[in-house]
C-alpha cells in the first residue's frame, strides 16, 4: 500500500486511540484544583530572596561544557560516520540513553559533582551532534571537491571544502544545542546534582510555590537571553569561567577504582559473576535470572512508554496545529504575535521532566503528567516553527482570510513538513517517556530507578539496554515512514530557517 500523509496520520492517530484506551490518565489528587490555586498564587508573587545564585551559574558551567565537548567530538565522529557502521551505532547507543540514565550510573562513579554533570549532558549529545553533523556534511554542495588534488585525504577536503560552506550552519546548531543543554542540565538537579533543579525541586515538593517562581524566572530569563551571552566571541571566556567555577565533588571516592568495581562487577549480571562462564549451568542460571526482568519489567515497562508515546505524539500534534496561528503575524497580526511567542516560548523552554514533576503534585501520580507534559511540551516547538513558515509563505493578493487561510492555505502547504518534524521527534518523545518512570508512572525508567535505588546495576543496564533497543526500533521506523512519504524532498524544513521573513503577499501563477 502507497504511504500517503492521510493514511499515516490515521494510522498514528488510531495508535494513540488504542493507547488512551489502556491508559492510566486519572486524576487521583484529592484536591487539584486548591493546589492549582496555590500555585498560581505563587507565580504572581515570586520570592526573588530564595534565588540561588550559585545553582544558576552551575547549571550554566555544567551546559557549556557538556555541549562543548559533545560538539567537539560529535564533529570528528560526523566525518566519518557514514563510512563506519561501527561509529553510526556507538552513537545510536550514546543518544538513545537519556541525560538522567547516564547521570544515575556516573553518580556511582564519580558522585555528586561536576564530572558526573558534564558528562550526562556529552555522552547522549555526542550521539546527537554526529548525526546531525553527519546529516549536513551529506547534504553540503560537492561540486568544490572537483577541483582538489587527485589523492586529496578525506579530512583535507573535509577542511577546505566542506568546513568552509558549514560552518555556520555547525554554530547555529551547536548555540541551538546549549539551550537544549541548559534545560537537561535544569533536569540532572531532581537527582541530586547542584544545577537549579535540586532547588526546583526541594521548593515544589514543599509547596513554596513562590520560592519556585523566582527560580524558574531565572531560568527562563537564562533561556530567553541565551543569543545576548552566548555568542561565538564569548563563548571562549565562558568556557574558561566554567572551568574556574565547577563546584567540588560530594562523595564517590576514587574514581578509578570505582570504575574498575562498576564495570568489571556491579555491572555483570549475577549467575555470570558468580559461575564459571564455560559452566552450562551458570548459562542456564542467566536464563532464570534474565526471563523474570523481562516478563515483570521489560514488557509492562515497554507497553507503557508506548503507551504514553503515542498519545503524547498525537496530542503534540494537535496541540501544534491549533497553537501556530498564534504565533504568525498573518493570523494574530503585530501584537497578537509578540505575545504568542513570548508564551510558546515559555513552554518550549520548560523541560518535560520538571513540568511532569509539578503536575504529578497537583493530580497525582498517573500517566497523565507525564502526558500533559510531552504534548505541552513539544506542541510548543513544533507550534512555533510552524508559525515562522507559514508567515514565509508567499499569498495570492485574493487569497482569504482568517479560517478559510488557515484551512485551505496554510495547513495544506504546512502539512508535509509539519509531519515530517512530528516522525523526527517520535523517537525523542519516546526517550522522554521512558525516563518519567522515575517520577513514578510505570514506564522502563520506573524499573531502572528502582533496580539502582536497590544497587541492582546488572537489572539497571539490562533495562537501559531495552530502553535503547526501544528507541533504534522508533527511530527505524520513524525513518521508513518518512522516506516512504518522500519527506526528504520537500524544498524547506521545518526546523530550518525560513526563507522570506516579511512574507509580502505575491502573486503567484495558478
Amino acid at each position: 500500500m502507497r504511504m500517503t500523509y492521510t493514511s499515516v496520520s490515521s494510522l498514528l492517530l488510531v495508535s494513540a486511540i488504542l493507547s488512551a484506551g489502556i491508559a492510566d490518565i486519572a486524576i487521583t489528587a484529592l484536591h487539584p484544583w486548591h493546589e492549582m490555586r496555590r500555585l498560581l498564587l505563587g507565580i504572581l508573587h515570586p520570592d526573588l530572596r530564595a534565588i540561588e545564585l550559585w545553582s544558576v551559574v552551575w547549571t550554566v558551567s555544567f551546559a557549556v561544557l557538556g555541549v562543548g565537548i559533545a560538539a567537539a567530538i560529535g564533529l570528528g565522529l560526523a566525518i566519518v560516520y557514514g563510512q563506519s557502521r561501527l561509529v553510526r551505532i556507538v552513537c545510536t547507543v550514546l543518544r538513545s540513553v537519556h541525560e538522567l540514565f547516564w547521570a544515575l550510573l556516573l553518580i556511582q562513579i564519580y558522585g555528586l559533582g561536576a564530572t558526573t554533570g558534564i558528562l550526562a549532558i556529552a555522552l547522549p549529545y555526542t550521539g546527537v551532534f554526529a548525526k546531525v553533523f553527519a546529516e549536513m556534511i551529506d547534504e553540503a554542495d560537492l561540486s568544490a571537491e572537483q577541483v582538489l588534488p587527485h589523492g586529496t585525504s578525506a579530512l583535507s577536503a573535509f577542511a577546505y571544502v566542506r568546513l568552509p560552506e558549514l560552518a555556520g550552519r555547525f554554530k547555529t546548531y551547536t548555540l541551538y544545542r546549549l539551550e537544549c543543554g541548559l534545560r537537561s542540565t535544569l533536569v540532572l538537579g531532581f537527582i541530586g546534582l547542584p544545577t537549579i533543579g535540586f532547588h526546583l525541586e526541594s521548593y515544589f515538593k514543599q509547596g513554596n510555590y513562590p520560592q519556585a517562581a523566582a527560580l524558574l524566572g531565572v531560568f527562563y530569563i537564562l533561556i530567553g537571553t541565551r543569543r545576548l551571552w552566548a555568542r561565538p566571541p564569548t563563548l571562549p571566556l565562558l568556557i574558561l569561567a566554567s572551568l574556574f567555577l565547577l563546584p567540588p565533588a560530594i562523595g564517590g571516592g576514587s574514581a578509578f577504582d570505582n570504575l574498575v568495581r562498576f564495570l568489571g562487577h556491579d555491572i555483570i549480571p549475577a549467575p555470570l559473576l558468580n559461575g564459571a562462564i564455560t559452566s552450562w549451568s551458570t548459562w542456564v542460571g542467566l536464563g532464570g535470572w534474565f526471563m523474570p526482568i523481562l516478563k515483570h519489567q521489560i514488557v509492562p515497562g515497554l507497553i507503557n512508554t508506548l503507551v504514553v508515546s503515542q498519545i503524547a505524539m498525537v496530542a503534540m500534534a494537535v496541540l501544534a496545529l491549533v497553537l501556530f496561528p498564534l504565533v504568525s503575524q498573518r493570523f494574530a497580526g503585530p501584537v497578537g504575535q509578540i505575545a504568542g511567542r513570548f508564551g510558546l516560548v515559555v513552554v518550549r523552554s520548560t523541560p518535560e521532566y520538571m513540568l511532569a514533576y509539578v503536575l504529578l503534585q497537583l493530580v497525582g501520580p498517573s500517566m497523565l503528567p507525564a502526558v500533559i507534559a510531552l504534548s505541552l511540551h513539544n506542541g510548543g516547538i513544533v507550534g512555533y516553527l510552524m508559525g515562522r513558515h507559514a508567515d514565509a509563505l508567499e499569498y495570492r493578493l485574493d487569497a482569504p482570510r482568517g479560517l478559510n487561510l488557515y484551512a485551505y492555505e496554510a495547513v495544506p502547504r504546512l502539512y508535509g513538513q509539519f509531519l515530517a518534524y512530528v516522525l523526527y521527534r517520535w523517537e525523542i518523545i519516546v526517550r522522554e517517556s521512558a525516563i518519567f518512570g522515575i517520577l513514578g508512572v510505570t514506564t522502563l525508567g520506573y524499573y531502572v530507578d528502582a533496580a539502582i535505588s536497590e544497587l541492582r546495576f546488572d537489572v539497571a543496564v539490562v533495562l537501559i539496554v531495552a530502553t535503547v533497543l526501544l528507541s533504534a526500533a522508533i527511530d527505524q521506523v520513524s525513518r521508513r515512514l518518512r522516506q516512504g512519504l518522500r519527506l526528504a524532498t520537500l524544498p524547506t524544513r521545518l526546523a530550518e530557517e525560513p526563507t522570506d521573513q516579511t512574507a509580502r503577499p505575491v502573486l503567484r501563477q495558478a
